[in-house]
């Protein structure tokens, strides 16, 4: 196995470990699959967020050819290597992270499931349901994780606690709407592959997916829905060129869905739109209301949050201590990636189950694949029902 750019060796698994900040934890090593020296997400993200947490750190990395992994071997400073089998055998990566295209991940996913290392897969996990539900299998006996950060958010794990602790009282309805500018804008070439609904990169698995992870999680999992998806453009300029390229995801998506104890969530998620938050979620109770607005998506935007608790106007709450361990990340797109990266260290070092799992990934894709069937029948579907099911309701 040849790697690129390997500095001095660190201690291997298998080995005595490093003590972490804590003075007996070891480091975690992360190898990530698809860190370019050229940029791109992994880079953006990944790196700047690993460098804010204690106790894991960038250890080894893979791309797709020989020349583009010695590059970013150089740049990075650790070990580079031109396949995920190789990455996957370095002894001292403890945490493979896939951070490439959706179509690639399966391909990537499973040697390193098959090496018995843990694996962190971006969102979403895969193309469609059925290839969710084979990586999940896959992954029994081994650590797995997906890219659903929203579950690290500070903001919503709090709101998550305000609902439950019966801020605004016994839950009536949840109202969203979302949009987002990466299905109406004008794509670059690299982003291209986000228009094409057969490649599981669209908005709807993307951006709605986050979008109702961070509602479930607040007001809990849809039981039933009714949606309606529509394509209204469909064409998109192509970069400065003006060239318009077709789109087949949908940029107009509405769903009606009933929620475990009988409230109503409505969600409107639209490609680009003129004015208008990018984020706006009002939670309506017996005894109170929360309003919840960003100006993007919120897992890389600041959020923020109104509410009132009985009678009155709603006025902005700040977060609790206790809720923020990175607080000089707010409003940046690395805060909720560091919260999730905490998250992981502590589960692959206490064994406890914290940060969303491949099943927590294959829970969000039956809930979208309920959409997509909802909306090709204009049928009532049961979210959890399997993929060839309909209710006629």
């Amino acid at each position: 196995m040849e790697a690129f750019g390997r500095p001095e060796q660190p201690v291997r698994r298998g080995e005595t470990a490093p003590a972490g900040p804590d003075g007996g934890s070891p480091t975690i090593g992360v190898g990530i699959v698809g860190l370019s020296a050229s940029g791109g997400w992994a880079a953006a993200s990944h790196i700047p967020a690993l460098a804010t947490v204690d106790g894991i750190e960038l250890r080894a990395l893979s791309t797709s050819s020989p020349d583009s992994a010695r590059a970013a071997g150089e740049a990075f400073g650790v070990p580079a290597y031109a396949s995920v089998e190789e990455l996957a055998q370095d002894k001292d990566v403890d945490l493979v992270v896939i951070s490439v295209k959706v179509p690639h991940h399966r391909e990537l996913i499973m040697p390193a499931l098959d090496a018995g290392v843990p694996v962190l897969s971006e969102w979403p996990l895969a193309r469609d349901l059925a290839e969710a539900e084979e990586l999940a299998r896959s992954a029994r006996g081994t650590r797995s994780f997906v890219g659903l950060q929203g579950q690290s958010s500070p903001v919503f794990r709090w709101l998550a606690d305000l609902v439950e602790g019966g801020f605004v009282g016994e839950l009536l309805s949840a109202t969203l709407v979302a949009s987002f500018d990466e299905w109406g804008s004008p794509v670059s070439e690299k982003t291209r592959y986000l228009l094409d609904r057969r490649l599981g990169a669209t908005m709807l698995t993307i951006a709605v997916g986050h979008a109702l992870d961070w509602v479930s999680m607040v007001v809990g999992e849809p039981e039933e829905l009714m949606a309606t998806t529509a394509t209204r453009r469909t064409s998109v300029p192509l970069g400065s060129s003006g060239q318009l390229v077709p789109m087949t995801a949908e940029d107009q998506i509405a769903v009606s869905a009933t929620l475990p104890n009988g409230a109503v969530l409505s969600a409107h998620h639209r490609g680009k739109t003129a004015t208008g938050p990018g984020f706006s979620l009002l939670i309506d109770g017996t005894e109170g209301t929360l309003e919840i607005t960003a100006p993007m998506h919120p897992h890389i935007s600041r959020v923020t949050v109104r509410g009132v608790h009985g009678r009155g106007r709603p006025v902005e709450l700040s977060l609790p201590e206790g809720y923020d361990k990175y607080p000089h990340l707010t409003g940046t797109g690395i805060h909720n990636l560091a919260h999730s990266y905490a998250a992981i260290r502590d589960d692959l070092r206490h064994g406890t189950n914290t940060a969303p799992d491949f099943e927590h990934g294959v829970r969000r894709h039956r809930l979208l694949d309920a959409i997509t069937r909802s909306a090709a029948t204009g049928r009532r579907v049961t979210v959890n029902a399997p993929s060839t099911q309909t209710d006629n309701r």
